[in-house]
């Protein structure tokens, strides 16, 4: 009965895990951008300081939380779906330990948010550029590993 549901609701599922990841990977794209801006040019405990920590905030927590835990469902929903995955291939490991990752650069984003609040950030502008790369090269890895199945 579970999987004939999943099964007729694979469409729906699929449309809604894409929309999640484009929402979360949009946030993941911005929040680290943000960062940069933040403390390049922000001075502590300056109106500006306020406005970046709410829009800092009001992305994680409106944004970036709630698309990643539509993804995980979503995507765990599709892992389930009969004949989606192909568990002897290597492609859905690749895809799940990317998707740890990125899951773990959201928390660590999330960290990071904190340390602008508290006042106590020590990252730099340019560490903040290299992290902004994360996402990308997970994504590039995820997309492949799903469409083409090198692997």
């Amino acid at each position: 009965m579970m999987t004939e549901t999943l099964s007729a609701l694979y469409p729906w599922t699929k449309s809604l895990h894409v929309i999640a990841v484009i929402a979360w990977m949009a946030g993941l794209f911005y929040l680290p951008r943000l960062f940069v801006y933040h403390v390049e040019q922000v001075e502590f405990a300056s109106k500006t300081d306020e406005m970046f920590q709410t829009m800092e905030r009001r992305l994680l927590r409106a944004i970036m939380n709630p698309a990643m835990i539509a993804t995980w469902i979503f995507g765990i929903a599709l892992a389930f779906t009969p004949g989606v995955v192909d568990w002897q291939a290597v492609w859905p490991w690749t895809k799940a330990l990317s998707i740890i990752v990125m899951t773990w650069f959201h928390h660590w984003l999330g960290l990071r948010r904190k340390d602008f609040l508290a006042g106590v950030n020590t990252r730099t502008g340019r560490q903040y550029r290299m992290m902004n790369e994360v996402p990308t090269l997970l994504l590039i890895v995820i997309v492949v590993s799903v469409i083409a199945r090198p692997f």
